[in-house]
């Protein structure tokens, strides 16, 4: 039986033209703002041939500290919180176990800047490891809106005058994304104290916050007419 062949038209869509007269750009603003949320870590470090020695002393260090911190904890002004605490063996050349090492943390933030300087001054069990700031996510919303609308006002006015250099007489925004945004951490590192206990009063720490960047960027392009 012979086999008869079939032809099946198929239809084929027409690719669209190419987009005529689509400018793509994009405009930022950025604005400076104190950084309000400051953050310490506090720590300590004991060595010695016992891990049972090491472990209590650590655990006295940092107890001392927490109740100390823990007077003057108010939520979101002064929060408080126990960090890394490990201990672990140093071994010998030879082989086997030579001592023990082991650190505590308390880390201390919050947007009480001059209570946390000052409560550094009478955590005498711990020194200060690392010192950060930032902006909160509060402060930064209160600024964004106004960043961004810089931005926009940016995107439209370069998006008019480069049509108008291109000689089109309006515009119309096709596709826009908005981002904002701060700079984040500034972490400033203090030198740690080579004794491992200290008894002697601290005075207040004095520090200075600096400023974060808010930044709003608008990305898209436009249908130039």
């Amino acid at each position: 039986m012979a086999l008869a062949a079939f032809l099946i038209p198929v239809a084929f869509a027409a690719e669209p033209p190419p987009s005529q007269g689509v400018l793509g750009l994009s405009a930022s603003a950025s604005i400076d703002i104190a950084k309000d949320v400051l953050s310490i870590t506090f720590s300590t470090s004991r060595e010695g041939t016992d891990a049972n020695t090491i472990q209590a002393q650590l655990k006295q260090a940092l107890d001392s500290a927490l109740a100390e911190a823990k007077k003057a904890a108010r939520p979101g002004q002064l929060d408080v919180q126990t960090g890394n605490f490990s201990l672990y063996p140093r071994y010998a050349e030879k082989g086997g176990i030579s001592g023990w090492q082991g650190n505590a943390e308390l880390i201390v933030e919050g947007r009480d800047i001059a209570g946390i300087g000052a409560l550094a001054g009478r955590l005498t069990t711990l020194t200060i490891e690392r010192v950060s700031f930032r902006l909160s996510r509060e402060a930064s919303q209160k600024v964004e809106s106004d960043v961004a609308a810089e931005a926009i006002g940016r995107f439209r006015a370069k998006a008019a005058d480069y049509a108008k250099q291109f000689g089109y007489a309006t515009v119309t925004i096709r596709e826009v994304n908005v981002t904002a945004g701060d700079s984040g951490f500034s972490p400033q590192p203090m030198a740690r104290v080579a004794s491992m206990s200290m008894s002697v009063s601290k005075s207040p720490l004095s520090v200075e916050p600096g400023k974060a960047t808010v930044t709003a960027t608008v990305n898209g392009t436009v249908q130039m007419k």
